[in-house]
């Protein structure tokens, strides 16, 4: 199998603009997130004690058959050499991706967290006519129930979120790398640099005027338009929150990577 590393962490935090940045190396091929975590999860599930059948899988056999969704999904359609999967739960998937591939990494992408819930609350705002699948097609919630919803622990915030620190401080947090979305849009230069260093990759020279993405499709289906759309240079754009200024407080402390009293037991790369 080629070398395979995960892109996860935080919604709204650059995953996508990272994934379109990698995208440019023709070695590797990287994109939103995919159904493979998806496959994966099912299959552990159809595999477990409440199968009566379980008892004839192996835990051998069960790790040759995840490790066959991975390598029959990115199979002869993908020619590329490195392979990256996204998906914001395989922050929570740490000793099975390493039990897996031993050799991968975890990049998460991370953003201050009240930013977070702005552009989530912007994008419905923006898309008023369409009921976004973020809050299950439903177009009655105001700003105040909608952040409650994604910051809950089944949100799309705060499950990625108890995800995200399970993985800082769990056991295989060295394979982990937090990329902020602060330092993406304003030195990215830099940051690639240190992605490929922790990936061991040789370095290329990326385009940060030319960046390109294109998946309105799955935007449109989801309701959501706008959802993984980038803009084609790289820079950061200083704007007014819409969030209410007591919605907006509620999240300023919680970006526990900022926070110098916060312990790094294990060293964790924050780029």
């Amino acid at each position: 199998m080629r070398p395979i590393h995960f892109i996860s962490g935080l919604p709204r935090s650059g995953s996508t603009l990272l994934s379109a940045l990698l995208r440019q190396n023709p070695r590797f091929h990287a994109g939103m997130s995919g159904p493979v975590a998806g496959l994966v999860k099912g299959l552990l599930e159809g595999m477990a004690a409440n199968n009566e059948y379980s008892v004839f899988i192996s835990d051998a056999q069960r790790q040759r058959i995840l490790r066959g969704v991975f390598e029959q999904y990115y199979g002869d359609e993908f020619s590329a050499q490195v392979i990256f999967d996204t998906n914001r739960s395989w922050c929570a998937q740490m000793p099975l991706l390493q039990t897996l591939y031993p050799g991968s990494r975890v990049i998460a992408c991370v953003r201050d967290v009240p930013w977070i819930v702005d552009s989530i609350e912007r994008l419905v705002q923006r898309n008023k006519l369409s009921p976004s699948s973020i809050f299950n097609y439903q177009a009655s919630h105001t700003v105040y129930s909608r952040a409650d919803g994604v910051a809950g622990p089944g949100g799309m915030l705060g499950a990625a979120y108890n995800s995200l620190k399970e993985a800082f401080y769990g056991e295989h947090a060295r394979q982990l790398m937090l990329v902020q979305y602060e330092s993406l849009v304003s030195d990215p230069r830099r940051v690639l640099d240190a992605v490929y260093a922790f990936i061991g990759e040789p370095a290329f020279a990326h385009d940060f005027e030319n960046v390109q993405f294109d998946a309105d499709e799955f935007d449109q289906k989801a309701g959501t338009p706008g959802l993984h759309a980038i803009r084609r240079t790289v820079k950061a754009e200083p704007r007014r929150t819409v969030l209410p200024p007591d919605v907006f407080r509620r999240f300023e402390q919680d970006a526990f990577w900022r926070n110098r009293d916060v312990l790094n037991p294990h060293g964790v790369q924050i780029v």
